[in-house]
């Protein structure tokens, strides 16, 4: 959706701390990777998926470039193919609201609706939860930062602003592309072709400058070095199962259960389950095989170390299994929680198993 130039000019440039598809869109690995000494900056596309997002994987793979991809729930909600093909195809994946509205203009509970419908969208698609979130137009302030905190999301802005929204040219584009430095973030959309058409130039104005695609990190919201080869898919290893059964129960209501599998059901709002772990390196791909009691969403936040880490929704009452990947925390000895949230009674969170790899 457009960008408004009220917005645009107004919005301060500032970093605020977001089916496998088809063989020839396999998994792409930077093909600068080995010529980054200048660092590395983070492009990204808003609006998706659409009926562009085919084409614009195939720019961006052909070209060795990685994006992260701020997808509205409402179209990932339609497209899920779409979404997993993004995923599949090693782009990053973004909350950028589920309506796309000012937010700003939205009380809380709006705000925490378009939010979490976004996130449950995206994990539904592709089995993760996104860690970055866009708002749309670049229009925030202190309570919308507050909810994107409270699901686990660090808040994305930009520092160049291709202009596509607002009819530039692929010319114009490639030029305001070129002003990217070590650690920017770079703004376009989904569904422009003159931003397809930049695709090319783009990737060879960043070698010719010692730059690279990277992601963003979690932690600064600025473009950092990709810490995987494949997008987020956890590196192979070994792992660590713990059944729900075997944690502490904690809170009035928490029960095990033999049904739809031996597990705990959290039935109010910080009923929990914990236990501890011990961790030789500080991040590990964490997932959470559970369900709701019923057809409505359910949701669980993971805490390490009491720091929430991120959340896992549940939106029936088939069982299934989500995964928060590349989770930093601390080492040695870590209490891993996992707490029931947002409870409006009439589901519960039914946890079966926890899996660390």
């Amino acid at each position: 959706m457009f960008k408004t130039k009220l917005f645009k000019g107004t919005m301060a440039l500032t970093l605020a701390a977001g089916t496998l598809l088809s063989a020839h869109l396999a998994p792409v690995v930077n093909a600068a990777e080995s010529s980054c000494v200048n660092g590395y900056v983070a492009l990204t596309f808003d609006d998706g998926p659409t009926g562009n997002t085919t084409n614009l994987l195939h720019a961006l793979k052909q070209a060795g470039l990685r994006a992260t991809m701020f997808n509205t729930g409402q179209n990932a909600q339609n497209n899920p193919l779409l979404v997993r093909d993004q995923a599949a195809a090693g782009m990053w994946i973004g909350n950028h609201s589920y309506t796309h509205p000012n937010m700003t203009t939205l009380s809380s509970s709006q705000m925490s609706s378009e939010i979490i419908r976004t996130q449950q969208a995206i994990q539904s698609a592709t089995g993760s939860a996104p860690k970055l979130f866009r708002p749309p137009y670049g229009a925030t302030n202190a309570a919308l930062k507050s909810v994107a905190a409270q699901n686990g999301l660090t808040e994305v802005l930009w520092n160049v602003d291709s202009q596509d929204w607002n009819g530039a040219s692929t010319a114009q584009i490639v030029a305001a592309a070129g002003r990217l430095q070590n650690g920017d973030v770079f703004l376009m959309h989904d569904q422009y072709q003159t931003t397809l058409q930049a695709i090319p130039q783009i990737a060879q104005n960043l070698k010719s400058r010692g730059l690279c695609s990277g992601m963003i990190s979690p932690s600064t919201g600025r473009a950092v070095a990709p810490d995987d080869g494949s997008g987020g898919t956890p590196s192979p290893g070994t792992s660590t199962k713990v059944e729900a059964e075997s944690m502490t129960k904690s809170g009035p209501y928490t029960s095990s259960i033999s049904s739809p599998f031996s597990g705990v059901a959290l039935y109010a709002n910080n009923d929990s389950v914990r236990y501890t772990q011990y961790f030789a390196s500080g991040t590990h791909s964490i997932s959470l095989r559970g369900a709701s009691s019923n057809g409505n969403m359910a949701r669980v936040d993971l805490k390490i170390g009491g720091v929430t880490k991120g959340t896992f929704y549940f939106g029936g009452s088939y069982p299934a299994v989500y995964t928060i990947n590349n989770v930093s925390h601390g080492t040695g000895n870590q209490e891993i929680q996992l707490v029931c949230t947002s409870d409006n009674g009439t589901w519960d969170v039914l946890i079966d198993y926890l899996e660390i790899k």
